[in-house]
């Protein structure tokens, strides 16, 4: 071949348990492809390449549309499907890698694949301003998935990508600075797309040419840093769930399941539910052999209905468990199919300089500088002044046992004056799909919007709380008939209330109780209450919003808190 010739190709990088040169290159490969008729599996020492080819053609039979076709014709269809499958191990110096053709990449034992090596080499060497795709997942109440293309390129910050929370899972453009045999004659760009299992690019065609590349990428892969633009990126990565650093997380958060405490475990909606989630009335959880029906869908009933099973089936049993919402109190009304129980659970784990979580059935790990800026961050805004006054949270008398809850405490606030009781006076439109949207628990005497929430057993409730306030902001700026219904209420409860009704700069105020009433600070919350709080705020702040957070105390204070 010409030696400038390249072909695009998917490369992966793979963990090994020893140095390279003692590695058994088959023992990346699925057994059963080396076993299988019509798999060839040969060692390969050729021109410097060092490694092992396995090639093979899957050749089930007949397609399995072949006999309906023939129903429905009268005649006999007998076409084939035929898939062809290549695997190049080659060995460096520094690591293995697996180069795939056709569908070769199902042969690589998934276990060893080096899960960050994709993301690793993009963002070390990206033209910032030539970014065609990113895929990302939002790791908060929302559970949201984005993907966004532009064909000829863009500037990183024009995709909208939230630095906090946010995992670029996939992420394509134009690299610069890196010498490949593509780009040798500096006459065309060079394009990658880097994921969190492999990149994919031109590779130089030759054997000297190819293990020029793998030279170059591994020097870029060498280099320190990501380039500033993208250094929050590599901060949020997910781990191969087939490998031993998950397993060993299972197994820790089995136990911490069995241990009962959920101060680091949340609820978090699953991204196929959040769209309905607001309207949802019932959740039907179906977990460990039992089935019930909950007003309400809290961490602590998730955590409670696998407590006490034996060490090792925990988790299982999350995984195996299913939880459904309805419209109705009555399980009649289904607003979403049966997701897997542990879909709606996220725990953090701390391993030393790193945390890892667990969100949407996966382990993600998070990086010490990434924490450091969302604490600086959420420090920021707990300081800021706010203007509204919240009075104590009491606990019951000595004959009440049960503690006030949220409705009397909302009570409690609307007695102030100047104060609207919202509380369970909901709006519903077309548009909300007739479900029953609470805007507020309490209108402020400056028409904030105050949300209330009791998070004195775990910060869980919280995603919930940042959620109500920013639909209810959404719903009144975008919503025509919703906005119409909540005024004409308001007018009737309050008609001299104190209200902005073009909502151009609203104020959501998330007065928030902790256990024993402590201050609500970057090290009370939970990790992901603080993901899904600064992606709240902005988000609310996008829409001309300002936010507050006040910390509601157990006993009486003076003055503005």
């Amino acid at each position: 071949m010409n030696p400038l010739a390249t072909r695009k190709t998917s490369l992966y990088r793979l963990r090994g348990t020893g140095p390279t040169e003692e590695e058994d290159l088959r023992s990346f490969v699925l057994p059963r492809y080396l076993k299988r008729d019509g798999f060839e599996a040969r060692e390969v020492d050729h021109n410097g390449i060092s490694g092992l080819l396995v090639s093979g053609t899957i050749a089930p039979g007949p397609a399995d549309w072949c006999e309906l076709l023939s129903f429905l014709t009268g005649g006999s269809v007998a076409e084939e499907n035929r898939t062809a499958l290549a695997l190049l191990l080659v060995r460096t110096e520094k690591a293995i890698y697996g180069l795939t053709y056709g569908m070769g990449h199902l042969m690589i034992d998934p276990i060893r694949i080096d899960p960050g090596f994709g993301i690793e080499f993009a963002v070390r060497c990206l033209n910032e301003d030539r970014i065609t795709k990113v895929r990302r997942q939002i790791m908060d109440a929302r559970g949201r998935t984005d993907e966004n293309s532009a064909i000829s390129g863009e500037n990183i910050r024009g995709f909208g990508i939230e630095q906090f929370g946010e995992i670029v899972s996939q992420i394509s453009g134009q690299i610069v600075g890196v010498p490949l045999t593509f780009t040798r004659d500096d006459t065309r760009p060079a394009h990658v797309t880097g994921n969190d299992r492999s990149i994919k690019l031109h590779l130089g065609g030759a054997p000297a040419a190819l293990l020029h590349d793998l030279q170059q990428i591994e020097e870029v892969c060498a280099r320190p840093n990501p380039l500033p633009e993208f250094e929050f990126i590599a901060q949020v990565r997910p781990l191969n769930p087939k490998s031993e650093q998950v397993r060993l997380l299972d197994e820790r958060l089995d136990i911490m399941l069995g241990e009962g405490g959920a101060n680091r475990m949340a609820l978090a909606v699953p991204s196929v539910c959040r769209d309905r989630f607001e309207f949802a009335e019932s959740f039907k959880v179906a977990l460990a052999g039992h089935t019930q029906s909950y007003s309400e869908l809290d961490i602590d009933q998730l955590v409670a209905a696998v407590q006490h099973r034996p060490q090792g089936s925990r988790l299982v049993a999350l995984r195996k468990g299913r939880v459904q919402m309805f419209a109705d109190t009555d399980d009649a009304e289904p607003i979403s199919g049966k997701v897997p129980a542990d879909h709606w659970f996220t725990a953090e784990v701390p391993g030393g300089v790193v945390h890892y979580f667990y969100w949407q059935g996966r382990w993600y790990e998070i990086g010490a500088e990434y924490l450091t800026v969302i604490d600086r961050r959420v420090a920021e805004l707990l300081a800021r002044p706010t203007t509204v006054t919240m009075p104590p949270w009491t606990k019951g008398t000595e004959h009440d046992e049960e503690d006030h809850d949220e409705g009397w405490y909302n009570a409690q606030i609307a007695a102030q004056d100047g104060y609207v009781l919202l509380d369970k006076n909901t709006v519903r439109t077309k548009r909300l799909r007739g479900g029953g949207l609470e805007l507020s628990d309490v209108l402020g005497p400056g028409g904030q919007f105050i949300c209330v929430k009791k998070a004195d057993k775990s910060t869980a409730p919280l995603n919930h709380l940042f959620a109500q306030g920013r639909v209810a902001i959404e719903t009144l700026r975008y919503d025509l008939e919703a906005r119409k219904k909540f005024l004409a209420k308001l007018d009737k409860l309050a008609p001299e209330h104190n209200l902005d009704t073009s909502f151009s700069s609203p104020t959501v105020v998330y007065a928030i109780l902790l256990k024993g009433g402590v201050p609500v600070t970057s090290e009370s919350l939970f990790a992901f209450a603080k993901v899904s709080l600064l992606n709240t705020a902005t988000a609310l702040e996008g829409m001309g919003a300002h936010v507050e957070v006040v910390s509601i105390s157990r006993t009486a204070t003076t003055g503005m808190l």
